[in-house]
């Protein structure tokens, strides 16, 4: 294995236990990846609840406890935009009973 190689597998082990509760690499210091892992996982809810507050409204003071322990095992792919991500949050909200889906209105009902 390359010396490139070794700082890739490194890199990805890092980007782990940063996005998705991985270890914690050795030679990193674990309450530091735990901060920022922290501040990471602060920052996508912040987005989420901003791209959707519908969410977060119906969701109240569930929304930050749900969508943390969501984004956790779901790390969000690089190819994904922010909005699909949250489709899928919001699937995982109804598959786990979390959130009641909403019935059907036909348009010509008032």
């Amino acid at each position: 294995m390359t010396a490139r190689d070794e700082l890739a597998e490194r890199q990805l082990a890092l980007v782990r236990a940063l996005l998705a509760g991985g270890p914690v690499p050795a030679g990193f210091d674990a309450r530091r990846v735990g901060v920022e892992a922290a501040a990471l996982r602060s920052k996508r809810r912040s987005v989420a609840a901003h791209l959707r507050p519908d969410l977060a409204d119906l969701l109240d003071d569930r929304f930050g406890p749900l969508f943390d322990t969501w984004a956790r095992d779901h790390p969000k792919p690089a190819d994904l935009s922010f909005r699909a991500d949250l489709d899928r949050f919001e699937t995982w909200l109804y598959e786990g009973g979390h959130l009641e889906r909403p019935r059907r209105r036909w348009p010509w009902h008032r």
